[in-house]
């Protein structure tokens, strides 16, 4: 799977880890940065990775901040692009089975020594179900179609 992953100064050291994780796992990674702890900015990285995502370029992005909200918050105003912040397993296999979630964002500060590559592999190998969750997501992307302005 092609895999773009970013995150701001808070996510650096988780996205470290993970790169490594994915990569041991046979994953394609772009590594759209940030690359130190000097405070930076996340939409910056959010749309870096959300731009590969809304246009196919990877399969799914991963971005981590502080807490994963504001990530998501940026995440979710690409077309074509379904964010959640998830902090454990069960969220992120929730997610993918519901929602179809391409974009999953991750907590740096919260995830304490936690198995993140455990969480991510989870979501990584969780199906959509389809189904009355397919009429949900047609109705998002109607709302999206409705009231996201195109730049």
């Amino acid at each position: 799977m092609r895999i773009a992953i970013g995150s701001d100064h808070r996510g650096v050291q988780v996205k470290s880890k993970l790169i490594v994780a994915l990569e041991n796992l046979k994953h394609s990674v772009e590594d759209c940065g940030t690359q130190g702890e000097q405070s930076v900015d996340y939409p910056d990285f959010a749309k870096q990775v959300c731009e590969r995502v809304a246009a196919a370029k990877v399969d799914r992005g991963i971005l981590i901040c502080g807490t994963g909200i504001g990530m998501s918050i940026t995440a979710n105003k690409f077309t074509g692009v379904r964010a959640a912040s998830c902090y454990d397993e069960v969220m992120a296999e929730m997610c993918r089975r519901h929602n179809d979630v391409n974009v999953l964002c991750l907590p740096g500060d919260l995830i304490g020594n936690r198995p993140v590559a455990d969480l991510v592999r989870v979501w990584l190998e969780t199906a959509f179900e389809g189904g009355r969750h397919e009429r949900r997501l047609e109705k998002i992307a109607e709302i999206e179609a409705k009231y996201q302005t195109k730049k």
